[in-house]
């Protein structure tokens, strides 16, 4: 749902940027793979630490590329079906990095019930971008849902974010976070499903006699 809202705002926010970044020959598939690798490394150095706060500012400054790199390729006309391929595929890199890495702190910490949500969001996120991926393989689509990427994105950054503030840390907001998400992550796989359902069934179906003859 905030891809449809937000993403032209953020958009509009990277334009000046993106064409700095097309002028000086900067390719969309170098933008996807730094942020990728700056998303992952931030994880993987911040969050088993224990250090949230720090880690979600830089989790998210390296997530925001994934809007920059879409500009920059529409600007300077370099979209490819590689490049669309290698977005996707980096956005599950770098979601993995972030619930996997959390999973592993509460897993230190002895905290199953918040390593099980962890890897519950892990699964579910997943689970929804495989639907999505698998329907439109298959002629039909599957974008809706209450917790698409954007969503489980700012849900578990301002649980971890909140969780280790500087001067007060927000007492089980990430445990609510988590659990929040792996109700919606679990509607939003519900729903996708649901839409094939009707997709294939409608197409199964087909029109009726009377219907092709009048064509």
């Amino acid at each position: 749902m905030l891809n449809i809202h937000a993403r032209g705002f953020f958009t509009r926010g990277v334009t000046p940027l993106a064409k700095r970044l097309v002028a000086a020959g900067v390719t969309p598939d170098a933008i996807t793979a730094a942020g990728t690798v700056g998303a992952v490394a931030s994880a993987l150095i911040f969050f088993p630490q224990g250090w949230f706060f720090g880690g979600t500012l830089l989790i998210w400054f390296f997530v925001m590329f994934d809007l920059l790199d879409g500009t920059v390729a529409r600007l300077g006309g370099r979209s490819s079906t590689f490049g669309a391929v290698l977005d996707s595929s980096c956005d599950r890199i770098a979601d993995a990095a972030v619930f996997g890495t959390v999973a592993w702190y509460y897993a230190r910490h002895g905290q199953r019930w918040i390593l099980l949500a962890a890897l519950l969001c892990l699964v579910l996120g997943s689970l929804t971008s495989y639907i999505r991926a698998r329907a439109e393989a298959a002629g039909l689509t599957a974008t809706v849902g209450i917790a698409e990427r954007a969503e489980r994105l700012i849900i578990v950054l301002v649980g971890t974010g909140l969780s280790d503030l500087p001067f007060y840390h927000v007492p089980y907001v990430l445990a609510v976070a988590l659990w929040l998400l792996v109700a919606a992550s679990t509607i939003t796989v519900y729903q996708r499903f649901a839409t094939v359902w009707r997709q294939s069934r409608s197409a199964a179906v087909g029109p009726g006699p009377q219907e092709t003859a009048d064509v």
